[in-house]
């Protein structure tokens, strides 16, 4: 009897579960930790979705109608968890236990197509004939460097929670995605003194319009996608303006939307046309509490918060089999698909603009089509990248 392994039990692993199970398949899923719901007990306390709550949710389980428009960290927790309870994951689910090794069972064939052995941290080895891999790629920090030492403190948004892990009344943020734009608001919210890096620059775009969600505002999805993109830079730009309004931002050199970089918060501008944030240049070198900027300028910082992402790590997997293109896993067919690797699945290995959580049920769904595929094929495999 075939039988397949969900590595994690974040939002995208517990997705995977409910569709194979659904599905009919037997599967087993291992999670390192004692809990459901993966980086959401984690993030910083003033994380709110940029996406709405009734775009971001599981097939067939909207989230809470009482739920705000953009639900915080612990509500999105609670959603996760009470999904995970309504399907009986927590039946399922194996706690507390790590994959340690992921090995391509010995064939003749393409890598992968004879099935894979699983090790466990408590020894345990298991073979299944498919491995969806679900582990997340929000938890290897990334921080770059720079000449020279810097005393302050440093931390990572990854470890950050709220103001209480800050040393002295400056701060410099360095990272001007999502998360560093929204620790950067958080702190002016707070009187603290705010500068943040922003190298490149990029679009922002508010959560809504007319009041509205940007997702769900009705008369939009009577565009096509490069009509739409126009609309929303035009409703920007009247609402919060543009690069040039902010002092220091640097100019987007995408012209449209789709084109780079998006930052869905209009928080950041507001704070630094309030003179709470200010924006910076790159970094040159430290030196003590003192940053120096490639503009020549010069200040010092109790504090370093670094927004400047995660590696996308797959420790239980042998780097050789992973292809990578600028450090990121090659991967095919909507991002699932390993390049070089048969019946392994990479879900939510991903950061597509729109909600997540849907996504990683189509992405499983896809996965399960594949899976089918090669258990009509027999021994061997259908050679899905044949």
């Amino acid at each position: 009897m075939t039988r397949y392994c969900v590595i994690g039990a974040g939002a995208a692993g517990i997705s995977a579960l409910e569709q194979l199970r659904k599905a009919g398949y037997d599967v087993d899923c291992y999670e390192k930790t004692d809990r459901v719901g993966g980086h959401w007990h984690t993030d910083y306390d003033a994380l709110h979705l940029i996406t709405s709550r009734d775009m971001t949710h599981f097939e067939d389980f909207p989230m809470p109608a009482d739920y705000p428009h953009f639900p915080r960290r612990d509500q999105v927790r609670a959603y996760l968890e009470s999904y995970a309870e309504a399907n009986r994951h927590y039946d399922v689910v194996r706690f507390n236990t790590a994959v340690v090794s992921v090995i391509p069972v010995p064939t003749h064939g393409p890598v992968g197509s004879a099935g894979w052995t699983v090790a466990l941290d408590n020894g345990e080895k298991h073979f299944y004939d498919g491995v969806l891999v679900a582990n997340g790629h929000l938890w290897d920090q990334k921080v770059p460097r720079f000449p020279g030492e810097f005393t302050g403190k440093q931390i990572h948004s990854g470890s950050y929670r709220n103001i209480g892990d800050i040393d002295g009344d400056r701060v410099l943020v360095v990272g001007a995605g999502n998360s560093g734009c929204d620790l950067a608001a958080d702190l002016a919210q707070h009187r603290l003194e705010v500068d943040i890096v922003i190298r490149h620059g990029v679009y922002f775009l508010p959560k809504t319009f007319f009041g509205v969600p940007r997702q769900q505002v009705g008369f939009l999805s009577e565009f096509n996608p490069e009509d739409q993109d126009l609309i929303y830079r035009l409703l920007t730009r009247v609402s919060i303006g543009e690069w040039k309004d902010y002092p220091g931002m640097p100019q987007p050199k995408h012209e449209t939307l789709a084109g780079g970089r998006v930052v869905v918060n209009d928080l950041l501008p507001y704070w630094i046309q309030h003179g709470r944030v200010t924006v910076r240049p790159g970094i040159s070198r430290f030196e003590g509490n003192m940053v120096t900027f490639s503009d020549g300028t010069q200040r010092t910082y109790g504090t370093i918060l670094w927004a400047t992402g995660f590696h996308a790590s797959l420790p239980f997997l042998d780097e050789s089999l992973i292809h990578r293109r600028n450090q990121v896993p090659l991967r095919y067919a909507g991002g699932i698909v390993p390049a070089g690797l048969e019946k392994l699945y990479y879900i939510g290995l991903a950061a597509p603009r729109g909600p997540q959580i849907p996504v990683y049920g189509v992405q499983t769904k896809l996965a399960i089509r594949m899976i089918a595929l090669h258990e009509a094929a027999g021994e061997g495999g259908a050679g899905v990248q044949a």
